[in-house]
């Protein structure tokens, strides 16, 4: 039985988009165009999820190396990639991992039927976790942040933006919440969520991290990124602090193109490092080194600049395992035929994460520890740091396994009611019987009727307007992205859900009805963004 609630039983049917590269797809003005139907109209008082046994990679340092000392050279080429394919060909990822001893994969989007459901997921991961028999453990990861970056799409629970979590300004209920996400996830069969993003935010010109940040304060989101830290071990999955040294301040898409950054690693040390400093003393098991230029190395990334890695160990005492960003992303030079794979280890990565072609990428790294250009003891070292890590996930997979289930509807609920932020107008909503919907997608306009009509509120052509786009006009704007996307809206009042998942949009429903204060903090300051009323 899945954890304590089941899709089928949210009545969901998410839509959500994604590239196979990660990048999310979005409309220009930044307003996502997915939506769902709404959950139960209730949900009980939240249930605090009890933390597994105190567990650490560093604890299985001895049984790692043992494990690591029986591989072949070819093994542990393998062991230090996390590999991808394409298609929904499971068998095609299983003979990846079995024909080139990969040490994992990530599943993406195009991997998993449209519209998946939970178990259609699951079978995907089974497949792929059978598919090696060797003492090395598999690694099934997956881009699974929330909001506009959720892969699984229908196959799992909604999940918020991090700037959702920022907003409620509960760290309690934060580390609740990515508990009960990592939780399904495991369930689901992963081991790995590339999440959470630790990167600061700019805002509006912040064309890639934008609400997947916590906020454009550097100390407020050091303390969101070490409570979901927290979060994702206790439920049962190894987080990912991303993308080292920061890319929320960088102006270009690194799917596309380098971005550089204009401040050394030694300058963002007091700012930009500060999450990701959170992040290690949380313990996370897991940092990724960003696509990202530094002052002396402009056209290197620092995927494969030694100095970025050096900094990562000495400047923030880091003795986890570090794994690259995507290495089929513009940013790196692409049909290398595995060259790219050899020069980011060589910098010092431990695991190598979507080379173009993991099996050339695995031959290449072969060769170059044949011919001396990568050193076999290095490679040791590495794989032992990724081996130790994978089995304490599974350690911590079994003490999750054999808690009782909690209420991820209830956790969900809270947070989509603490972060609904008004933007614009008064704090208090006095309340209305009857709305009109206009702008915004099908789907979102689907799911905010549905929300609607399940707390009370008459929907039709009379009533109070509610438009979820900044174009139309209305009497109340909804943002169901990130809150600066509804700063030239003409309404009076404005109000963002940072989502269009079905709690979020529930949490508006009650809020138009006057059934809930709209008591979110906004995480970032934009142009325009004075109106918004202190309401936490």
């Amino acid at each position: 039985m899945r954890f304590g609630l089941t899709l089928t039983a949210l009545t969901m049917a998410l839509v959500l988009t994604g590239c196979t590269e990660g990048t999310p797809e979005r409309t220009p003005a930044g307003e996502k165009t997915s939506g769902a139907a709404s959950p139960a109209a209730t949900a009980s008082p939240t249930t605090s999820l009890p933390k597994p046994a105190e567990v650490s990679p560093s604890d299985y340092a001895d049984e790692a190396k043992d494990i690591v000392a029986d591989f072949s050279d070819a093994e542990l080429a393998g062991s230090l990639i996390i590999g991808t394919w394409s298609g929904t060909d499971t068998s095609t990822g299983a003979n990846l991992i079995r024909k080139n001893h990969l040490g994992g994969v990530i599943v993406m989007k195009d991997n998993l039927p449209e519209n998946p459901d939970p178990a259609q997921v699951a079978g995907v991961t089974e497949a792929l976790t059978d598919s090696r028999t060797q003492g090395q453990p598999v690694s099934i990861g997956v881009d699974q942040e929330g909001g506009p970056v959720s892969r699984l799409s229908t196959g799992a629970l909604p999940f918020p933006p991090l700037m959702a979590l920022a907003a409620t300004d509960d760290l309690d209920l934060t580390e609740s919440a990515t508990a009960v996400q990592a939780r399904d996830l495991a369930e689901l069969g992963f081991t790995i969520d590339f999440a959470p993003v630790a990167d600061v935010t700019t805002g509006a010109q912040d064309v890639t991290i934008n609400v997947r940040s916590a906020g454009d304060d550097h100390d407020q989101a050091a303390e969101v990124v070490a409570a979901a830290v927290d979060g994702y071990w206790a439920g049962g999955v190894a987080a990912s602090a991303k993308h080292f040294p920061g890319h929320g301040r960088l102006n270009v898409d690194s799917h596309e193109e380098l971005p550089v950054s204009k401040k050394s690693i030694d300058e963002l040390e007091d700012t930009d490092l500060v999450p990701f400093k959170s992040a290690v003393e949380a313990g996370v098991p897991m940092v990724m080194m960003g696509h990202i230029g530094l002052p002396d190395a402009k056209t290197t990334p620092a995927t494969l600049n030694e100095e970025a890695y050096s900094a990562l160990r000495k400047t923030l005492d880091y003795d986890g395992v570090i794994i690259t960003d995507a290495l089929n992303m513009k940013a790196v030079g692409q049909n290398q035929g595995g060259a790219e794979t050899v020069r980011a280890l060589a910098a010092g990565a431990d695991l190598a994460l979507m080379p173009p072609d993991s099996a050339a990428a695995q031959q290449a790294v072969l060769r170059a520890m044949e011919e001396g250009e990568l050193k076999r003891d290095d490679l040791v070292e590495k794989a032992e740091r990724v081996v130790a890590m994978q089995l304490a996930t599974s350690e911590v997979q079994k003490s999750v396994g054999d808690q009782a289930d909690g209420d991820p509807g209830a956790v969900l609920t809270d947070v989509a009611e603490q972060s609904l932020t008004v933007l614009k107008g008064e704090c208090g909503f006095s309340g209305t019987d009857a709305i009109s919907i206009v702008g915004g997608s099908e789907t979102e306009t689907a799911t905010l009727k549905q929300a609607a009509e399940e707390v009370g509120l008459e929907v039709g052509s009379r009533g109070t307007t509610v438009s979820l786009s900044p174009k139309t006009s209305a009497e109340v704007a909804v943002g169901t992205a990130a809150p600066w996307t509804m700063r030239d809206t003409s309404a009076k009042t404005a109000v963002t859900a940072y989502d269009d998942n079905p709690f979020a949009l529930q949490a508006v429903a009650k809020w138009l009805k006057g059934d809930l204060e709209a008591s979110g903090r906004l995480p970032v300051e934009y142009p325009g963004s004075d109106k918004a009323p202190d309401c936490g």
